[in-house]
């Protein structure tokens, strides 16, 4: 029940937590953004989160520039370094962007970039975005965990360029089986790896709720 989750501070916090990961998940996938970077602050760091949201604005900006003006999809996500140093940002994107391009387009300190192609033989593109996804969920998670560092942070969990939202399909049945039908023929045909039931979860209060995933 609505009432019970507001009611509850810390479920509440995981039930936020839950819905940014799949966000996440979601976006990283339906793009297939499998190159995960770091932007890194040089000295002191960044210690001001509107700082840090002006600072990330103008190096997408900047980069989409330097690659022909044409918007891209990415995510970014901050986070606070365990020193005092401030914060960092994750950030992915789907396309090969040399590392030069994106040292000079940030300016402020270090850069990383790779791609997660360190998977089974045979692994997909999708693989390899699920894997970028896999990770910025962590960091996702981790700001609602910390307490401190959510109060402080003062910015959205995450970070997305806008006009790339993936779209929603809905479906509509009269059981979950023939929702499901319905999903695995979009689908066309395949099986989906993943599935969760709610009726698998003890206590659970919310309204009955399946979920699959398909790689």
């Amino acid at each position: 029940m609505p009432g019970a989750v507001a009611a509850d501070p810390e479920r509440s916090r995981a039930e936020s937590a839950r819905r940014a990961r799949a966000k996440v998940r979601r976006y990283c996938t339906a793009h297939g953004l499998n190159r995960l970077g770091t932007l890194t602050y040089a000295g002191e760091g960044c210690h001001d989160p509107a700082r840090l949201r002006s600072d990330v604005g103008e190096f997408f900006r900047s980069l989409r520039s330097s690659l022909g003006g044409k918007a891209f999809p990415y995510v970014w996500v901050p986070e606070w370094h365990k020193s005092d140093h401030g914060m960092h940002v994750h950030f992915a994107v789907g396309q090969f962007i040399s590392r030069g391009r994106i040292d000079e387009a940030w300016g402020r300190g270090f850069v990383h970039i790779k791609r997660l192609s360190d998977l089974p033989v045979g692994s997909t593109r999708l693989s390899e975005a699920r894997r970028a996804a896999g990770y910025l969920s962590k960091y996702v998670t981790k700001s609602f965990a910390d307490d401190e560092s959510s109060r402080s942070m003062r910015l959205h969990r995450y970070e997305v360029a806008q006009g790339f939202q993936p779209s929603v399909v809905r479906l509509r049945g009269t059981s979950v089986e023939d929702v499901f039908d319905q999903a695995v023929q979009r689908m066309q045909g395949l099986m989906p790896s993943q599935s969760w039931n709610s009726s698998q979860v003890e206590g659970w209060q919310g309204p009955p709720a399946v979920w699959f995933a398909w790689d």
